[in-house]
């Protein structure tokens, strides 16, 4: 595969199959189609950056599957086109739940305007961060309007999702008891909104309570800005207050646009992007050179049982010729 295999016109014009060859292209490990993938992306930069991209996490169970294709329908009704993008670090065998997830969610997937991609398979979450970013400016180059980008992983690819979005959005179940408990303070400081599905049926009034109590742990948590994080509730299963839900992030990038947050934002996590693919740039190259398997072993046995420091022992992996 080379880039010349992907019809750049057809791409820019929306044609699903040619982005799905795109982001296979940029997904490949092969030394020759990941120069083919970059040379691909710099075509394609000046037509990216005009989505709202929208990350969406939570624990398992809490309906992520059902709330993104209800927002997804959502949007299509209102005459968006919407990307639905993964970071899966989980199951190098079945390629974790969003394969699950696309089966799940069969309606979206039917729709003319909108797009399912599962994250790849296998291989560490800085990598897969790494494609998904680049796949989420060829859908953006494809003109889709709305890009949602699920973490289905847990801990980290919570970050590199939040480092890769406008909004980044919790999902969490109505019972707030030990949910509330379990939530890691990191994520209430990274999300703009909690939304609490299942608001449905006998759960309806828990949803509610636990509305309050996610409200009270949000105002602990000191916020700098334009932005007050909210706390909404919704049923993804009958549709109940998606429309509320994507108004309020509508409204968040009206804000962001007005106090010039929206691109600065965009920028700065560029420059966190080229700053982690350097480092990870060094760090390959160092691994590379002849020897350094061997060495490492060896240092690494040193220092389990006490002859060097860490310190030492990394920096001599560092400076092996």
């Amino acid at each position: 595969m080379a880039s010349a295999n992907i019809n750049l016109e057809q791409l820019l014009a929306g044609n699903r199959r040619a982005l799905a060859k795109a982001i296979t292209l940029v997904e490949s490990q092969l030394g020759a189609h990941q120069q083919a993938a970059q040379s691909l992306l710099e075509k394609v930069l000046p037509y990216s950056g005009n989505s709202i991209r929208v990350g969406i996490s939570g624990t398992p169970g809490v309906g992520k599957s059902t709330f993104i294709e209800a927002l997804g329908l959502e949007l299509i009704r209102s005459g968006k086109k919407v990307a639905v993008l993964a970071v899966d670090p989980s199951s190098p065998v079945a390629g974790g739940s969003i394969l699950g997830d696309k089966t799940r969610m069969e309606q979206l997937s039917r729709e003319a305007n909108a797009y399912i991609r599962p994250s790849p398979a296998a291989g560490e979450l800085g990598g897969v961060a790494q494609k998904t970013r680049e796949s989420l400016l060829l859908c953006e180059a494809s003109g889709f309007d709305v890009i949602l980008v699920e973490t289905v992983g847990v801990g980290q690819s919570e970050y590199q999702v939040a480092s890769m979005v406008d909004f980044f959005l919790v999902l969490m179940q109505p019972n707030a008891g030990d949910e509330l408990q379990g939530i890691k303070k990191g994520i209430i400081e990274l999300a703009d909104a909690l939304v609490i599905n299942k608001a449905d049926g006998d759960l309806a009034p828990f949803a509610q309570q636990a509305k309050g109590y996610y409200q009270q742990a949000l105002n602990l948590v000191a916020q700098a800005g334009f932005w007050q994080p909210k706390v909404l509730t919704c049923s993804a299963l009958t549709q109940d207050k998606i429309d509320k839900v994507w108004q309020m992030i509508e409204d968040y990038s009206v804000q962001a646009k007005a106090a010039n947050v929206f691109v600065e934002k965009r920028s700065e996590q560029n420059r966190e992007w080229m700053e982690s693919l350097f480092r990870q740039m060094i760090v390959s190259r160092v691994a590379a050179k002849e020897g350094f398997a061997e060495l490492r072993e060896q240092l690494q046995e040193q220092v389990v049982v006490g002859e060097l420091t860490p310190l030492i022992a990394a920096r001599r992996l560092a400076d092996i010729e």
